[in-house]
């Protein structure tokens, strides 16, 4: 079977690479992935799946049924860009300004798309039936794998566990990088808004100024994760955007702030909501300002299944060796909406490693010149379909 998959691998890695190329140039943001799908659509129908779309706007699936009866395993992949300009030089590079790729979700859609048309051409061998999801807006919480779930993506045949991966250029080209448990934190966004009173610069005392009391409500929430919280708890609090006042000589009646947090317990991250509420609360209250905070729901700590991670370690070292398999020691802050499907199947997500500095591939998620080794599609699908047909087998 190493052999079969490698050679498949091998014959679908130029169309696959052209549609990498083709989804880089023409990035989409999140709940705006049309064009995005329509080109998925356009690879996939040859292969005779069954597509069903219009799921969370521009989310869909797609259904590889094989010659024998079995359980049904899917695969996710996210579709949404960044609002971020590339500066890669690529000349596949982006032509939507101020839109790119810079995740790697073009490289996951790619790696999905080619893993369904390894697996077709094994239909006659497959048992049981891989579901292919193709998710929008991954970057945006609360994200579209939620809507998905509402919508019905797990089930219609029922889903026994879901596969996901992200690129990663941590890792070198060639490892494939796993951890049991939790592997991402959970993240919670708000919006925070102080009300102060107008006033003359020259006459503070005639006037509550906001960007002040933004300032000391900034500190003391810095200090909750400092001085309130376990230190062996692992928490982050940033804020992304403070946005206040008009001019130099006007005190601000108003600022307003957009903030994330991460934690990598729920536990946590309830005690977090709290306490930022009681913080706001409290300090606006001493300044004699208001406040209005909105928590937007997020995602829950990313939790891989060790049984699940048991088929993905099987397939990586099948088709490439034990050595190439990383095992992740640590949890990073990062999140992701995978997370979201863990709550309801069995599941886990490993990372491809995509870096390579002798094609530029060096630079972290998000970067302006955030770029993939495209050998690393080929491992991708190579690894993705060996792990879902020893799931099925199992």
């Amino acid at each position: 079977m190493k052999s079969e998959i490698a050679k498949l691998a091998d014959k679908h890695f130029k169309s696959a690479i052209r549609l990498r190329r083709r989804l880089h140039q023409y990035p989409e943001l999140a709940f705006h992935e049309k064009k995005t799908a329509a080109a998925l659509k356009e690879y996939l129908r040859p292969l005779g799946l069954k597509i069903s779309g219009n799921i969370a706007q521009t989310g869909f699936t797609s259904l590889l049924t094989g010659n024998q009866p079995g359980k049904v395993a899917a695969l996710r992949s996210d579709m949404d860009a960044l609002a971020v300009e590339e500066k890669t030089g690529l000349p596949y590079r982006s032509k939507i300004k101020g839109v790119m790729h810079a995740c790697g979700h073009d490289v996951h859609m790619s790696i999905a798309a080619g893993t369904a048309a390894i697996l077709s051409d094994m239909r006659s061998s497959l048992k049981g039936s891989v579901k292919f999801i193709f998710q929008p807006a991954e970057e945006s919480p609360p994200g579209g794998a939620s809507m998905m779930i509402d919508q019905g993506v797990l089930i219609s045949p029922d889903v026994d566990a879901i596969f996901g991966f992200h690129v990663d250029p941590e890792y070198k080209t060639g490892k494939i990088a796993v951890k049991d448990g939790v592997m991402m934190a959970g993240v919670d966004d708000f919006d925070l808004e102080i009300t102060g009173e107008s006033g003359h610069a020259a006459k503070p005392h005639q006037a509550v100024d906001a960007i002040v009391v933004a300032a000391s409500v900034v500190s003391q929430l810095q200090n909750i994760v400092s001085r309130r919280i376990d230190p062996l708890e692992p928490v982050v609090l940033t804020f992304g955007t403070i946005v206040g006042g008009s001019s130099r000589n006007v005190i601000a009646d108003r600022v307003s702030f957009k903030g994330t947090m991460r934690t990598l317990s729920r536990k946590t991250a309830s005690r977090m909501r709290k306490l930022v509420e009681q913080t706001c609360r409290n300090v606006t209250q001493a300044a004699g300002a208001k406040y209005k905070l909105h928590f937007i729901t997020g995602y829950p700590p990313l939790t891989s299944s060790k049984r699940i991670n048991k088929h993905i370690r099987a397939g990586a070292s099948e088709m490439y060796g034990s050595r190439c398999i990383v095992e992740i020691d640590n949890p990073i802050m990062a999140a992701e909406d995978f997370a979201q499907y863990l709550q309801h199947v069995p599941g886990a997500m490993f990372r491809i490693g995509v870096r390579n500095r002798q094609v530029g591939a060096i630079y972290p998620w998000h970067h302006n010149k955030f770029m993939v080794d495209e050998e690393a599609v080929r491992i991708g699908m190579a690894v993705c379909a060996r792990t879902l047909i020893d799931f099925l087998n199992d």
